[in-house]
């Protein structure tokens, strides 16, 4: 009968030998985008003073916006990003002040921030709320809210 630390081990090298197999494209969403697709700000441009409320205007280019929940080749829906990191790759893009999604297809929106300066990305998401493979994410600009 094989001890519990011998199991442990055959399992620990199971693990290990299996990860070693997955490649870092399998960490992307499954969903494809051309290679040549951008998204971008319209407007405010990086640097900008703006003022409350803050309009935004949301460009991509490469491909088309559909709702969230439309599965269709080469479509995906617009998330701000504000102050907060760019979302993973792989993992759907979590919904809250500092992430706002534009389900509905919309590519233009009004904010409101604290005055200050504040950090924005856009993000495009698949039917299901992942950034396609490859991700699609423009730069992130720097604005400042007077």
């Amino acid at each position: 009968m094989k001890s519990h630390h011998n199991i442990k081990a055959a399992a620990s090298a199971c693990v290990i030998a299996l990860a070693m197999t997955v490649t870092p494209s399998a960490f992307a969403g499954d969903t494809p985008a051309p290679a040549d697709a951008k998204v971008y700000f319209v407007s405010p441009a990086n640097g900008d003073t703006v003022s409350n409320p803050i309009k935004v205007v949301m460009g991509l280019s490469g491909m088309g916006v559909a709702p969230a929940g439309t599965q269709k080749e080469k479509t995906g829906h617009h998330h701000l990003i504000i102050d907060a990191p760019t979302p993973g790759p792989g993992a759907g893009i979590a919904s809250d002040e500092k992430h706002r999604h534009f389900g509905g297809g919309q590519t233009e929106t009004t904010i409101e921030l604290a005055p200050g300066q504040h950090t924005l990305q856009l993000v495009l998401g698949d039917w299901k709320h992942v950034p396609h493979n490859p991700p699609i994410a423009s730069e992130v600009i720097t604005i400042t809210v007077k």
